[in-house]
């Protein structure tokens, strides 16, 4: 299998995990939403600990070596808190639902909600797979290029990602659910939104790697890192937060850093 071949898997197999949340969503029991902050907090641990350790460093390992130590640190910081200030500007542009997945729990059967209700659900959950395309076409975009660069960090940030398009999976599927009464449409909208990542793993492909050099490589990873870490703090952890109580989003945090410092070692 060539090296292109097996990162457009990889990537693939991370944004399928969107599918695996829409199933989760809808054969699952809903009343509990302890498994969702868990998700959340799980992967909001993933992707800090490979930030700090992982990408960060080998971002700056690279700057370093065209640019020299004090210019190639400052770059590295630079681009850090440019991809946090990409993420933060995107953040702002996309329409943002607010409702809990609590207000979306069972009733007595979906036959009891209102005309008004599922146009509503409707919406959120579309409006929610369009922002999480949008999110994960860079996704796939750095997924694909690391594991071309480095097979076992390509591997890691997939996981990472795996996991966090769980909940996202969820977070559409619920939604369209209870909107519509079928689940074939809810899975199909969280599969299709993930497809987003192999579609950026393609672009990649297609239109990066003849120009990638050791300097834009540290630069897009250390903007890489400040976009998952921005993700993490503003998105995942707050959301974990509202759906858990603090003392299970910390050990999920936690444990999502200790499984990440541990596959980091063996993989």
């Amino acid at each position: 299998m060539s090296d292109a071949m097996f990162a457009f898997l990889v990537t693939l197999v991370a944004g399928l995990f969107t599918g695996i949340g829409g199933l989760i969503a809808l054969f699952a029991k809903k009343d509990n939403t302890n498994f969702l902050a868990i998700c959340l907090s799980f992967s909001a641990g993933v992707m800090i600990y490979i930030s700090f350790v992982e990408i960060f460093d080998k971002a700056r390992e690279s700057l370093v070596y065209v640019h020299g130590d004090e210019k190639g640190i400052f770059i590295t910081s630079l681009a850090f808190f440019g991809g946090i200030a990409i993420i933060a500007v995107i953040d702002r542009l996309i329409p943002h639902e607010d409702e809990t997945l609590q207000s979306l729990t069972p009733k007595s059967d979906i036959s009891s909600l209102t005309i008004k209700d599922t146009t509503a659900l409707r919406r959120m959950g579309l409006m929610s797979a369009l922002a999480i395309a949008i999110h994960n076409f860079p996704e796939g975009l750095v997924t694909f290029v690391a594991t071309m660069e480095d097979p076992s960090l390509g591997i890691a940030i997939a996981f990472a990602i795996a996991i966090h398009n769980i909940p996202e999976g969820i977070a559409m599927a619920v939604p369209i659910y209870y909107a519509t009464g079928s689940r074939k449409k809810a899975l199909l909208i969280s599969v299709l939104s993930g497809l987003t990542e192999p579609l950026g793993g393609l672009f990649a492909y297609f239109f990066l790697l003849n120009f990638f050099s050791d300097n834009m490589f540290g630069i897009i990873f250390a903007a890489v890192g400040g976009i998952m870490v921005y993700i993490s703090f503003n998105q995942l952890l707050p959301t974990a937060q509202k759906y858990g109580n603090h003392r299970t989003v910390m050990k999920g945090l936690f444990a999502g850093m200790l499984v990440m410092a541990v596959s980091l070692i063996f993989i």
